[in-house]
């Protein structure tokens, strides 16, 4: 799932390319959304709020999307004349499963942002986002990110749940939190009352300082390498070697029924097994 910073440039490029232009067309192919006339509204800013992405219009109204797994927005040239443009997305419409991807299609001059496989589409008042985002915490790559607030609400469970835990800080995923954890030496399932205070803010800031050093990168690294298979230490990697000690790489499953998340980890230098993992030689990733 694309994490906090892969979304904070997705907005950065949307804002770029529509804030201040004029939607001269849009269709949105979501259920209860289709029939939404977007058309002569002008957007004023496309802000990040953890993993969502907050589309504001002129008119009062905010198309809020979500990428989830494998969600993207495209941006190219506007083709000649609007209907032009909305013609050729639903063209890939009618292409098969991959035409399926499709989601909307927002027309200015010069540029059509097109959403693919997004997660998550809503049409909602600009005064009513609360009812979307404001479950959650302290935005991690925000300008004005409160640290002690995040911290405090760190409070219980495994730590790396706590830290996938959107309503205690939002923009972490399964990367970052197993990188920082790993660069912060703590087992993933410590509880999080075992931790210092100080631990849990050290950890919280590693994984912004990872986060904001990452920005300007589509490919993004915690090792200083920008090449596949050599730009993290553990995140991807079960099954082999540890950068730092040599000992294998593992994987296991975190957080509660229904979201669990697979989180990856070196037991040698994290301090310990997994629970419920009986330390069984692992198959390196895509190997099985």
């Amino acid at each position: 799932m694309p994490e906090g910073d892969t979304v904070l440039r997705t907005c950065t490029r949307l804002h770029e390319a529509l804030a201040g232009r004029v939607l001269l067309a849009a269709d949105l192919r979501w259920p209860g959304l289709s029939t939404a006339e977007l058309a002569g509204q002008s957007v004023t800013e496309v802000a990040p709020r953890g993993k969502h992405i907050l589309m504001r219009l002129d008119s009062g109204w905010t198309l809020h999307s979500h990428l989830r797994m494998e969600g993207q927005w495209r941006i190219s040239r506007t083709a000649a004349g609007p209907s032009a443009s909305v013609a050729r997305g639903r063209e890939r419409l009618d292409r098969g499963d991959r035409g399926k991807d499709t989601r909307a299609i927002l027309v200015t001059e010069p540029w059509t942002a097109t959403g693919l496989r997004l997660g998550m589409l809503d049409l909602v008042r600009t005064a009513e986002e609360g009812s979307l985002i404001g479950h959650l915490g302290p935005d991690i790559l925000s300008a004005d990110f409160d640290l002690p607030a995040a911290v405090g609400n760190l409070r219980s469970g495994p730590v790396g749940a706590a830290l996938l835990d959107q309503r205690n800080l939002a923009g972490i995923g399964t990367m970052w939190a197993s990188e920082s954890l790993f660069l912060e030496g703590i087992q993933p399932w410590t509880e999080v009352s075992r931790l210092e205070p100080g631990q849990v803010a050290a950890l919280v800031e590693r994984a912004r300082k990872l986060m904001t050093a990452n920005l300007p990168h589509a490919m993004p690294t915690s090792t200083g390498i920008r090449r596949d298979d050599q730009n993290t230490y553990v995140h991807a990697r079960s099954g082999r070697p540890c950068r730092r000690c040599g000992t294998t790489i593992r994987v296991a499953q975190i957080g509660p029924p229904t979201r669990e998340r697979a989180m990856f980890y070196c037991p040698t230098c994290q301090g310990g097994l997994a629970p419920g993992d009986d330390g069984r030689p692992v198959a390196p990733l895509g190997a099985r």
